[in-house]
C-alpha cells in the first residue's frame, strides 16, 4: 500500500468523515490525515487497529524472549515441563 495515495486533509476528514469511516469499515486502507501540509495522524478501522496492537505485543514478546536466550536467561524445555508438572501435582493437594 502506498500512503500517498491515502493521504487526505484535516478539512477534508471534516466534510466527509461518515463517508470515509464506511469505506474503512469496508476495507479501506489507512488514512494519513494532514494538517498545514504535514502528516498528523493515520485514521485506520478498529478491527485493523487492534490487530496491528496485537501484531505488536506478540513482536515485544520474541524480542524479550531474544534478550533471555542473549542473557542466558533460559532452562532447558525438559526442566521447565518437570517444574510445572511438580507445581501442578502440588495444586491439587
Amino acid at each position: 500500500m502506498r500512503y500517498s495515495e491515502q493521504v487526505k486533509p484535516v478539512s477534508y476528514l471534516k466534510a466527509h468523515a461518515a463517508e470515509l469511516l464506511r469505506g474503512l469499515a469496508d476495507g479501506a486502507p489507512p488514512l494519513v490525515i494532514t494538517q498545514n501540509g504535514e502528516a498528523r495522524a493515520v485514521l485506520q478501522d478498529v478491527a485493523s487497529y487492534q490487530e496491528t496492537q496485537e501484531t505488536l505485543a506478540l513482536l515485544k514478546l520474541l524480542a524479550l524472549g531474544t534478550r533471555d536466550i542473549e542473557a542466558g536467561r533460559t532452562v532447558p524445555a525438559r526442566d521447565a515441563i518437570a517444574r510445572l508438572r511438580k507445581g501442578a501435582g502440588n495444586a491439587a493437594e
